[in-house]
Parts: structure tokens; sequence; C-alpha cells
């Protein structure tokens, strides 16, 4: 299978105001959002990027915008990678949220909290779970087993994502971390998926290049007593 690069959009100006934006039309990049998109195309410039998967929000189409123009590629939509449906909770206040009972749920049992009005965490890991499982084989078959491409999308379902890819329960999601703009990287197989990196908001990531030689048993097998390392010798 791919390696996929799970990209959380930038910074947003619902992010900054400490609303729960969701799903609502509109909700655009702040400045430094701005700028965060723009250094995209530097953090990946060692990368060969196969293809550009993104949530429908105007937020995730803003992240991609100039990373797709320096690739020269369209962004496919996929709604499975969409927000979090919110609910009665979209467009509140975080601080007001607080003191709502289910907030409670949300942080210690979110595998069994279901959004007033809107859906489950628990159906938000199904959907988006099969969303990457199903580009990933997609990309592998067209561009090849070494094929890296990006999933732009959303806090809580990227951390979804990655509690799936680490076989953790979804009740211990909340101990992921997934900042605006931050790279966390999988590399699914035929026997488990690899996760290589969490909330990377640094440099390059071309260290993420699938070898192809023989030393690299990465794809089928865990090192024992752990990894060498992809620098030099």
């Amino acid at each position: 299978m791919a390696t996929v690069i799970l990209l959380r959009h930038a910074r947003s100006t619902a992010n900054g105001a400490g609303v729960l934006a969701g799903r609502t039309p509109g909700v655009g990049l702040a400045e430094r959002g701005e700028e965060q998109a723009r250094e995209l195309v530097d953090r990946l410039a060692g990368v060969p990027v196969a293809g550009l998967v993104r949530s429908p929000l105007h937020r995730c189409v803003q992240t991609l915008e100039p990373l797709s123009a320096k690739l020269g590629l369209t962004p496919v939509e996929e709604a499975r990678l969409s927000e979090v449906d919110y609910g009665a909770w979209t467009g509140k206040g975080i601080k007001d949220l607080l003191e709502e009972p289910l907030w409670k749920v949300v942080q210690q049992h979110p595998s069994a909290a279901v959004f007033p009005g809107g859906e489950g965490l628990a159906e938000v890991q199904s959907r988006a779970v099969a969303a990457i499982r199903e580009h990933d084989a997609r990309m592998a078959a067209e561009h090849g087993e070494n094929a890296v491409w990006v999933a732009c999308s959303h806090g809580d379902v990227i951390k979804a994502v990655l509690a799936d890819a680490l076989g953790v329960h979804l009740d211990s999601f909340q101990r992921i971390v997934v900042e605006p703009c931050s790279m966390s990287v999988v590399s699914y197989t035929e026997t488990r998926p690899y996760v290589l990196r969490v909330n990377d908001t640094g440099g390059d990531l071309s260290s993420l290049i699938p070898r192809a030689d023989a030393e690299s048993m990465a794809a089928a097998h865990a090192a024992v007593g752990g990894s060498a390392g992809t620098g030099p010798a």
C-alpha cells in the first residue's frame, strides 16, 4: 500500500476566535493560516506527492491551493473527510460548551458521544478510516506501492484516523494532538499500518520517501530492537 500524509487545514479564523466552526459555510484561513499554506510548498518540496485529497470545506480548499498550484495536481474532494457534524454545537464558543454534560463524555468516553442533531464520533472514525484506506489503495494501484499522497482534513477526523492506525480505542483519541497545518504520516501495509509521524509542524518531510532497496523491511515487518533511522550511515 501507499503512504498518506494526514494534513490538518491551516489556522482558520474560527481557531483564533475559540468557536467550534464545524461545517459552518465560508470559514476560511486566518492570516497566519495563509502563511502556513504557502509554507507547505517548501515543507513538501522533497516529497514526490502523487495525489491530493481533501475535505469539501473552504479552509481545506484554501490550505491546498498553493501546493496544488505548485504540483499541478487537482485535489479530489472527499465528503467522508469533512469536519465532524457537531449539530446544535456548531458555531458555539468552546468556553460555553465546557458547561454541557456531553462535554465530559466527549473528553472521557468519545466512542459514546453523539452530538445533538449531529453525528457520533464513532461514526466519524468509521467514515474517515474507510475513505483513507480506499484512497490509499487507489494511489498504490495508480502510482505504485511507494506512492506518497496528501489528505487534508480536520483535527478530530485526523485524530480518529490516527487512533485506528495506532491500534488504540477511540476513547483514547483525545490523547493525540493535531495542530493546525500539522502533518501526521501513516504507511499502510497488508499486515498493519505504520505511524511514521504525528503532529509534525517543522521542516521538510523528504525523509519520508519510501526506500525501494532490499534493506527496507518496513513495508512488511517491524524492526526488532527499533528502527535504525533514515539518515546516512
